[in-house]
């Protein structure tokens, strides 16, 4: 079954308009979500697409908002399933094969997706780059698939302070996260707990790690190697995101909609940027590596770290440290 025809056996139903006195031939489903990806893939506006698929540029509006909230409430489902039915043993098995960091279950990082000044805002949405945005927190694993995602926080608001108020990152700072049991790391006696690898604006924690200060890491050798390993791990949410402003060429423009539905659209385009990662992994299947009986090959990637921020405790300092000394 095609992806196409997938999608519209999840929500024909809902979408389906029984015809009337007044509008006897009702728009169809398969062209109300024709449009709607169009609208996704493209980025068009609604005049152009009202020209293309003849219907009118005020009721695209609705079209698309009706039909992206069927889709989030078919697709999540699926495509972001709760975290506790997740096998995080594959995700850091996945990790440590590819991106060369044990005991790592996913990246964290932050976008601002641009959108038009809201009515009424004020300064809400104006981030610190001077653009007005909603925020998509996510965790992404080593295959560049989102594993969980947290949308709709304010564009002023810091990638830290979004995570200490979001649901993931008060399960993953009060243990109800779901990690899986602390293990030795490859080479090594010692016992390190899984964490998440983020960049310098997260908060150091016992399972999220973050680079050292680029000051320290430039006089300590150890400290640099840390870095450019964490490094290599954390790129995948740069990856992800790319990815999915490639796809969906609609967040290369600044989205003039309604922010409820701008959310919709964040939650339906990351279920879809998942859904077309599994049929391209599934296709391109390969052996998989396990870490137990081998070494993962050296991995040579590097990307630049982001400026400093957040809170760290002592534990975290410990664990970080620990990697280090294996590194």
């Amino acid at each position: 079954m095609s992806n196409s025809i997938f999608l519209l056996s999840l929500v024909e139903e809902k979408l389906l308009v029984a015809p009337t006195n007044r509008v006897k031939n009702s728009i169809l489903p398969a062209e109300k979500l024709a449009v709607t990806l169009r609208y996704l893939a493209t980025g068009e506006s609604l005049r152009s697409l009202a020209f293309a698929f003849r219907i009118s540029h005020n009721y695209l509006s609705t079209v698309i908002k009706s039909t992206l909230a069927e889709l989030k409430n078919k697709l999540v489902p699926i495509f972001l399933p709760d975290p506790k039915n997740i096998d995080f043993k594959q995700k850091s098995a996945e990790f440590s094969y590819k991106w060369n960091f044990p005991n790592c279950i996913s990246a964290i990082d932050g976008k601002h997706v641009r959108i038009r000044s809201p009515s009424n805002s004020g300064t809400l949405f104006h981030n610190y780059k001077d653009f007005y945005s909603i925020v998509l927190l996510a965790m992404v694993d080593a295959n560049y698939k989102f594993i969980v995602v947290d949308i709709g926080s304010f564009g002023k608001e810091g990638d830290s302070g979004i995570f200490l108020k979001s649901d993931m990152g008060q399960n993953i700072l009060n243990g109800k996260f779901g990690f899986p049991e602390q293990c030795k790391l490859p080479g090594s006696d010692k016992i390190a707990p899984h964490v998440i690898v983020g960049d310098e604006a997260f908060r150091l924690h016992t399972h999220i790690l973050k680079p050292y200060t680029r000051k320290f890491a430039r006089e300590n050798p150890s400290e640099a190697v840390f870095n450019y390993r964490l490094s290599c791990a954390r790129r995948v949410t740069e990856n992800a995101f790319g990815l999915l402003s490639q796809i969906f060429r609609i967040f290369y423009q600044p989205i003039n909609l309604e922010t409820t539905t701008i959310d919709d659209l964040i939650w339906v385009t990351c279920c879809l940027r998942n859904m077309l990662r599994e049929g391209y992994l599934e296709k391109n299947k390969q052996p998989f590596f396990d870490y137990d009986t081998e070494q993962p090959p050296p991995t040579d990637n590097l990307m630049p770290l982001s400026h400093c921020g957040g809170f760290s405790n002592l534990a975290g300092f410990e664990v970080r440290n620990l990697f280090k000394e294996i590194f």
